[in-house]
């Protein structure tokens, strides 16, 4: 089955012999293409509307996947039980719904081993959700197809990470770069907004993504300057300082670029 690159991504991320919960499924392309793969053994492919519902199932059905795949009905994870799936994907909804999602299936959650979540928008809430919970993430990726940018996080239990701890992923730091030694202070706030992982390692889509991000942020401090609203000068001041930080932020990673 050809994926997009996208869910190729997602699909990686899934440890070999996994038990899989793809929320919000759509067509169930993901959760076919991982059994077909030999990645996972069995899965539930989750909708909470009829009409992909039923596009998933007759995906499934397709590719004679119908006893290794469960298609079913029902809101977030809802349509599993504890202990049933150690592998959630959730792709293609906001940061603020997948955080959401998560919050209220938190009884769902106490054997699962990894969260693989593509937020279309608002990356960071997701973040915050992570650290709130205990879940820490061992991997940011960033990609743009069709002329989107999107970024696959994966989190584990933060008492199982083979990596490193939230305190130690979001550790306030001075971070030099460049010849001439630039120095930019990376807050815990900016390391969630921005992404630990991704920081560390900045392509050229993480760099046209905020480039674009302040390009955005432009327009709504001109919006804001004009308002003669009181808590408009505050607002102002807030969202100078916040693309001020970014501006240094990209300086210092185009420059170790060169």
């Amino acid at each position: 089955m050809k994926l997009s690159r996208r869910l190729q991504l997602i699909m990686e991320q899934i440890p070999p012999g996994s038990r899989l919960a793809d929320i919000g499924s759509d067509h169930a392309l993901l959760p076919v293409a991982a059994v077909q793969a030999g990645l996972v053994v069995k899965a539930v492919a989750g909708e909470v509307n009829q009409g992909p519902l039923q596009a998933a199932a007759k995906q499934v059905a397709e590719a004679g996947r119908g006893d290794d795949i469960s298609v079913r009905l029902g809101d977030g994870l809802a349509v599993i039980s504890p202990g049933e799936v150690d592998v959630i994907t959730i792709a293609g909804m906001g940061g603020s719904l997948i955080a959401s999602i998560l919050n209220e299936g938190q009884d769902k959650l106490s054997e699962v081993k990894r969260l693989i979540l593509q937020p279309n928008v608002g990356e960071d809430l997701l973040r915050r959700w992570l650290i709130d919970h205990a879940w820490v993430l061992v991997s940011e990726l960033i990609i743009e197809e069709d002329g989107k940018i999107y970024e696959i996080l994966t989190a584990v239990p933060e008492n199982s990470s083979p990596v490193r701890s939230n305190e130690e992923l979001y550790l306030e730091r001075t971070w030099q770069t460049g010849e001439a030694g630039d120095v930019v202070s990376l807050s815990k706030d900016l390391l969630i907004r921005m992404g630990p992982w991704l920081l560390e390692q900045p392509s050229e889509v993480f760099i046209a993504k905020w480039e674009g991000e302040l390009a955005k942020m432009e327009g709504i401090l001109k919006s804001v300057s004009s308002s003669q609203l009181a808590s408009a000068e505050a607002k102002a001041r807030e969202l100078n300082e916040e693309m001020k930080q970014i501006r240094e932020v990209l300086a210092c990673l185009q420059k170790d670029k060169r």
